[in-house]
């Protein structure tokens, strides 16, 4: 088994919040009066954002997109990246622009890892986190245009082996539904299981004993798994491995040659952005290198803005690139219309609601256009942002080599602003920032400050009436043991081995690791009749899935 070290909490106590009431939350008007912007990330999502009308500028109609303003954007990228990567010390951001089907920017500011000379430039590997989702829409697109599956294929028939919580769903759920986030699946579900250590194949089959949030398509909750589990049926009625699938019909049709589905390859890369966090208010790089090969569709393409521009062009011409067809613009145009209300806004007559295509949010601006974007966001240190207006020709892409604080997000808005109001309508950073605050906020462990036991606590039954298998279908076993003298709980496949805290009686704490991540656990036991425990109810794993597990009867022989 692996021992793993606690990393010491980060994030300060606050309130409880789960992931799902934090996106409701964050899809709040970002803006003053009555024009509404559109909601920002949850935990590895943003969506999109429109800016707030202004009076029409002298180069054009209010909206368009002009060469003159194109080439102002040009002009004020740099200093407005140098600016954001200064007031919020992330080391390091690459850029590129595209208007007309043309690369009109492309560069990097600051340094692929801190304390080093390293610079950023466009060719420089970043983790994408959730923009693979735009891209993964992208392949699989390319597979319908092929014929293989359509966006409504249903799951039973190209992987029959995938099921859901419920018989109706898992008979009828499609391509589209997992793409889209209206399965029914819980906000983020499956994640755990995936910081914990088990495989793509084995989170993809335990998501069945996951309760659903809601009704089949009545709602959304945005999953990693779920479109996870859409993309790699798609492969596999190509006959291929997902990320081979995407080498084929993307990458290297479009020459982005130093971007991967593979985390080895972005390991392998010499000029690789380091992820970096904040910890005390100061930037440090991760103590934990995100992996994220088990939901690759998701999160787990790494490229540079020079690819990525290349994947902009294609996307904007609907699936042409240098005047050839790549993929027909039919299989292409799900993926832009909305399929999901991501958002329900809760005045209607002031606010706009959000909405989700396939792998893709999209919105309107100010000014009646299309507008597509996605952020990816890892707390071990990526964020990322895309967004497209269509009926210009227009995109930029902002990837960082930190966790997410609005940097991308906020140059990308003021690039918008330049590029369709001939100025920036506000300070965006200031703007965006409020909400990366709140939803870094701990889904577990809020009630309670588990750092500070009781002065006077309630001494703990001896360690044999805790020490045990406990199980449930969705987590598997957990073992409870002694080691050195301590408790400690081991969870996962390999298994991962955590250090159990005395609180008080029967409950203890301990340090999560991974990405989904915060502070100490409180784990607490129940204890029958005969004075041993019976199960026990944990605050970390019931924030990714069901929380209680129940003691495995010893065998006898």
């Amino acid at each position: 088994m692996d021992t793993l070290t606690p990393r010491s909490p980060s994030k300060p106590l606050t309130r409880p919040v789960t992931r799902r009431a934090a996106l409701i939350r964050t899809g709040a008007s970002l803006a003053a009066g009555a024009a509404a912007t559109a909601a920002l990330p949850n935990r590895l999502l943003a969506q999109e954002a429109s800016p707030p009308a202004a009076s029409p500028v002298a180069d054009g109609a209010p909206g368009d997109v002009t060469p003159g303003r194109a080439n102002l954007v040009v002009e004020r990228l740099p200093e407005l990246a140098a600016d954001i990567l200064a007031r919020t010390g992330v080391p390091g951001m690459a850029v590129a622009v595209v208007h007309d089907a043309a690369v009109v920017f492309a560069g990097g500011f600051g340094v692929r890892e801190i304390g080093t000379d390293q610079r950023v430039d466009a060719d420089t590997v970043f983790q994408l986190a959730s923009v693979s989702k735009c891209l993964a829409s992208t392949v699989v697109s390319a597979v319908v245009g092929d014929g293989v599956v359509a966006w409504d294929s249903r799951m039973a028939d190209v992987d029959p082996g995938f099921a859901l919580h419920d018989a109706w769903p898992t008979q009828n759920v499609t391509l589209a539904d997992l793409f889209a986030h209206r399965s029914g699946l819980a906000d983020h579900v499956g994640d755990l299981l995936e910081d914990l250590g088990y495989e793509r194949a084995e989170v993809l089959r335990r998501l069945r004993f996951a309760e659903p949030e809601y009704s089949f398509r009545a709602g959304y909750a945005y999953t990693n798994q779920g479109l996870t589990a859409a993309a790699v049926a798609a492969a596999s009625a190509a006959g291929m491995e997902w990320e081979d699938l995407c080498r084929e019909k993307l990458y290297a049709p479009l020459g982005m040659t130093k971007t991967s589905s593979r985390f080895a390859d972005y390991m392998a890369q010499a000029d690789r952005a380091i992820p970096h966090v904040r910890r005390n208010g100061a930037w440090e790089v991760t103590p934990q290198q995100r992996n994220p090969d088990p939901e690759s569709p998701a999160g787990g393409v790494s490229s540079t803005v020079n690819d990525l521009a290349r994947w902009v062009r294609l996307v904007l011409s609907q699936g042409t690139y240098d005047g050839t067809e790549l993929i027909p613009a039919a299989a292409l145009a799900p993926t832009h219309i909305p399929q999901s209300v991501s958002r329900v806004p809760s005045d209607p007559a002031t606010q706009r609601a959000g909405f989700y295509g396939l792998g893709w949010n999209v919105s309107y601006t100010d000014f009646g256009t299309p507008q597509w974007s996605h952020s990816g966001a890892f707390d071990l240190g990526a964020g990322t942002a895309v967004f497209l207006l269509p009926a210009a020709g227009f995109g930029i892409i902002a990837l960082a080599n930190g966790e997410p604080v609005g940097a991308p997000e906020a140059l990308c808005l003021s690039v918008l602003d330049l590029a369709q109001r001939g100025e920036v309508a506000r300070d965006w950073l200031d703007t965006v920032t409020p909400d990366f605050v709140a939803l870094a906020a701990p889904t577990y462990g809020t009630a309670t400050d588990w750092t500070t036991p009781p002065a006077d606590p309630t001494p703990a039954l001896p360690a044999a009436a805790y020490v045990g298998t406990y199980r449930n279908d969705y987590y598997g076993d957990a073992e409870i043991a002694e080691a050195g003298g301590n408790l400690v709980v081991r969870l996962g496949p390999a298994p991962l081995e955590f250090p159990l805290a005395h609180y008080d009686r029967d409950t203890f704490s301990w340090q999560p690791l991974g990405e989904n991540a915060y502070g100490p656990s409180g784990l607490t036991f129940t204890v029958g009749p005969e004075g041993t425990a019976t199960g026990f109810h944990d605050e970390y794993l019931a924030s990714g899935g069901p929380g209680d597990l129940e003691r495995v009867a010893a065998a006898t022989s």
